[in-house]
C-alpha cells in the first residue's frame, strides 16, 4: 500500500533532490484525448514549500503538458528510484503554466549549479536559427495532439 503525505517533508525533499530523472503526466478532459507522460531531468525541479513544486519545461517534441494544464490544470509528477532501495513518489495536483510573460517567472526560474555545459539542445536550437525555431514551434507547439491550444503563433 502506498503512503500518502500531508505535506512534503524534509526527508522526502532530500530524496527527491537526489533523483536524476522524473516524469510528468497530464491528460485532456476528453476521454478520447491522449494521456501524456514525459520524462524530465537535469537540475530543473524545485520544491518551493511544503505544498508546491515547480519545474522548468524546455522546448520539446510537442506541447501536450502546457495544453492540458491550460485546459484543466491536472498533473502528476512522479519520481522513482533508479538506485538504492525501491521507491516511487507522486505529486498529484493542479499545475499552472508560468511563461516568460508571467509576473512570477523571474522568481521561479531554477538556479543551477554549473558542472558542465549541456550542448545537445543548444546545438540543435542554434542549428535551427530563429526562423527555424519559429517554424518548428508553429509546426509542433501551437496545439496539442488533441487539438487543444498550445503556444500562440509567433510573427
Amino acid at each position: 500500500m502506498g503512503k500518502v503525505y500531508e505535506h512534503i517533508t524534509p526527508e522526502l525533499s532530500a530524496w527527491v533532490a537526489q533523483q536524476k530523472m522524473f516524469f510528468v503526466a497530464t491528460a485532456p478532459l476528453s476521454g478520447a484525448g491522449l494521456v501524456n507522460c514525459s520524462p524530465k531531468g537535469g537540475d530543473s525541479f524545485r520544491i518551493l514549500n511544503e505544498h508546491q513544486v515547480a519545474y522548468q519545461d524546455l522546448t520539446g517534441s510537442g506541447i501536450e503538458t502546457i495544453a492540458h494544464l491550460r485546459e484543466n490544470s491536472r498533473i502528476v509528477v512522479m519520481f522513482c528510484a533508479f538506485e538504492g532501495a525501491p521507491k516511487i513518489v507522486r505529486f498529484h495536483g493542479a499545475g499552472e503554466v508560468v511563461g516568460r510573460e508571467h509576473p512570477e517567472f523571474a522568481e521561479l526560474v531554477p538556479l543551477y549549479e554549473f558542472r558542465e555545459p549541456r550542448l545537445v539542445l543548444d546545438k540543435w536550437a542554434e542549428s535551427q536559427g530563429d526562423d527555424g525555431l519559429r517554424t518548428y514551434r508553429q509546426s509542433k507547439n501551437t496545439q496539442s495532439l488533441d487539438g487543444l491550444p498550445g503556444l500562440a503563433e509567433e510573427s
